[in-house]
């Protein structure tokens, strides 16, 4: 296992303070605030810790407040809502600073069997042993890349993301607004299902905001838009093991009122889906009025 994907598994292993309330850390990073995949994950781990172990997540609902401080510890209170006979239902509020900068509600059930299907993942995608690392991207594009995408990428990571495009980088061109993107752990994941299922969560807010600058000839980190994620959904299909490239599919059906929507698949190598995903995210242009 890399130490990039220790130090990761070892960001989503939560302290316990109280019954219901546990602490988080972020990475020593230069990020000015705290990514927002670390926070879902970190608020779902809280949910899970509070859940009996045979009950998996199914689906998660949050909502984004306040940009979170990497330098502060962020503590998340967990609100056990109901425990039913298949189902459970929590509430999670990470909370800095005294105030709260993110809100989680997330539902488990046991496993049942019962009627079975899934979209097939797209064929025409590019596999990712044929398409260019992320130290081959750096040396082909070099100063196209965004600063704060080229610094993420020279970093040691736990995840290593090969996309099938640059163009939203490279061009200033009106793209369709879809993406696909290849990620995988560097490293060997556990065999954990709840670990697994934090794993996935902090994976779903990489790419997905970006998807709907496309149509528009932008990106995520042009210097004139203030971007950040507003609420995040995702749902847990298909347990599965995380070792392998999994696919990022994602669209952006509209963009308008300074929010950006994006919807998100994300396949396993061999074509299963794993998991959706939705997203609104704020897209403002700076220097346009608000409301």
């Amino acid at each position: 296992m890399s130490e990039a994907l220790q130090d990761l598994l070892n960001i989503l292993d939560l302290e316990q303070l109280e019954h219901n309330l546990f602490r988080g850390r972020s990475p020593n990073t230069s990020w000015q605030r705290v990514f927002g995949g670390q926070t879902i994950a970190q608020a779902l781990v809280a949910a899970q810790r509070t859940v009996e172990p045979e009950r998996n997540v199914h689906s998660l609902h949050g909502y984004f407040m306040l940009g979170g401080d990497p330098k502060v510890p962020i503590v998340y209170e967990v609100d056990r809502i109901r425990d039913g006979h298949s189902f459970t239902t929590r509430r999670v509020v990470a909370i800095q600073h005294g105030k709260a900068i993110f809100s989680l509600e997330a539902s488990f059930q046991v496993e049942e069997s019962g009627l079975e299907h899934q979209t097939s993942m797209p064929r025409d995608v590019p596999r990712p042993e044929t398409l260019p690392s992320q130290q081959e991207l750096i040396a082909r594009y070099g100063d196209a890349i965004p600063k704060a995408v080229l610094s993420y990428w020279k970093r040691e990571r736990p995840i290593e993301v090969r996309p099938v495009t640059m163009d939203h980088y490279t061009s200033r061109e009106k793209l369709a607004p879809e993406q696909h993107v290849w990620m995988r752990f560097v490293g060997t994941s556990p065999e954990d299902r709840h670990i697994r299922s934090a794993m996935l969560a902090y994976i779903s807010d990489i790419t997905l905001l970006d998807t709907s600058t496309f149509a528009h000839g932008r990106a995520i980190f042009d210097p004139d838009i203030q971007g950040a994620s507003l609420d995040h959904a995702m749902w847990f299909h298909r347990s599965h093991p995380l070792d392998g490239w999994l696919l990022y599919t994602t669209d952006s059906p509209s963009t308008q009122g300074a929010r950006g929507f994006t919807r998100g698949s994300i396949y396993a190598e061999d074509g299963t889906l794993i998991a959706s995903v939705a997203q609104e995210g704020l897209i403002r242009l700076r220097g346009m009025p608000k409301n």
